[in-house]
């Protein structure tokens, strides 16, 4: 077993306009203050990374993960969650997702797409040059809009968009595959990879590709109502990422897991901050510990009422409270006898 990393925090909620939030150094410096140990980085953000420099420039990656260091920080890893979206998109979400896009790529569905694939590429290449083994990502979706079976569905609908939702990736899969970095899917609704059963769905396409991996958010699971306990002993192979995000979930007489069309802060389900949710932070730190998860511990904060500053003040008290340092021994190691094997077959009986 292995201690897990951490406190870190993933910035991408946290960017803005103003002080300490603006620039790359200044967010460092603010996250170290509140006592994380790592960062991840929104590759969108193009003002705390160029991401094209970062993949075609050891050089400019190199500096890059130094100013971060200067603060007594690490690059935990590179995100690239909405370009990964941009690799499927349903014509009904065109004009929701071109703002996830340049300008230059609006309304041309296709040069959107391949605007998104090379930023994943980039993102592999800039991994390797930062030293990174996993990467955080979204799958996109083609068959979202037909979640619910009614009206029903077309047989082989589903199929059709798993099928080519997994031709997509495969070149991703294999660009990252050469340059040693893990793709880690957030389990998301509004991906097609949004459950276990999704997941495997795409995992057999793509020919259980070693790189196709999971990034571990039970705020997510939660909220679909699945067991997120037993998703870690299903697929802790696969979890190579670990967003620390809880939540909570609240059905009446009047809303469910559908939440009604509301805001956040009147549906049954809703985003919380540490320690404010349901979801069962000491089991989930203890099957990873026991699962041996190498990765970082990463604060992504979301709430429906808490203010983000207090939330990732806390969140890195919550995060380093929870995290196990292991062991090195059992517990029953005083009472050993040693080893001879003469003695365990006497015991035993044995001649």
């Amino acid at each position: 077993m292995r201690t897990l990393k951490g406190p870190a925090i993933f910035l991408a909620q946290f960017a803005g306009d103003q002080a300490p939030f603006d620039t790359l150094d200044n967010i460092c410096g603010w996250a170290a203050g509140l006592g994380y140990k790592g960062v991840q980085i929104p590759t969108w953000i193009t003002h705390f990374i160029d991401l094209e420099k970062a993949a075609t420039s050891k050089t400019y990656a190199d500096e890059l993960k130094g100013r971060v260091a200067a603060h007594g920080l690490e690059i935990t890893e590179l995100s690239t969650h909405l370009q990964g979206q941009l690799v499927a998109v349903h014509p009904v979400y065109d004009a929701q997702m071109d703002g996830f896009a340049p300008a230059n790529v609006h309304n041309n569905p296709n040069a959107r797409q391949e605007w998104a694939v090379q930023q994943l590429k980039w993102a592999a290449a800039a991994s390797k040059n930062l030293g990174l083994n996993a990467h955080a990502t979204f799958s996109g979706a083609l068959a979202w809009p037909f979640l619910y079976p009614f009206p029903q569905r077309p047989a082989g609908l589903v199929e059709e968009a798993f099928d080519e939702l997994a031709r997509r990736w495969l070149p991703i899969l294999d660009t990252f595959d050469a340059n040693g970095v893990d793709v880690c899917y957030e389990i998301h609704p509004s991906e097609d990879l949004h459950d276990g059963v999704t997941y495997e769905m795409f995992l057999e396409r793509v020919n259980n590709h070693p790189r196709a991996n999971l990034l571990y958010d039970p705020s997510h699971l939660l909220l679909q109502c699945l067991d997120y306990l037993d998703y870690i002993d299903i697929y802790h192979e696969r979890i190579k990422a670990f967003h620390v995000k809880d939540a909570e979930f609240n059905p009446t007489g009047r809303q469910g897991v559908y939440g009604g069309f509301q805001s956040w802060i009147n549906r049954a389900g809703r985003f919380r901050s540490l320690g404010d949710g349901q979801v069962d932070f000491a089991s989930i730190f203890s099957k990873l510990a026991q699962y041996d998860f190498a990765g970082w511990a990463v604060l992504e904060w979301e709430c429906a009422i808490k203010h983000p500053e207090d939330g990732a003040r806390e969140g890195a008290e919550f995060i380093a409270a929870h995290i196990i340092r292991v062991t090195e021994k059992a517990f029953d190691d005083f009472a050993a006898a040693g080893t001879d094997k003469a003695a365990n077959r006497k015991m035993l009986g044995l001649s």
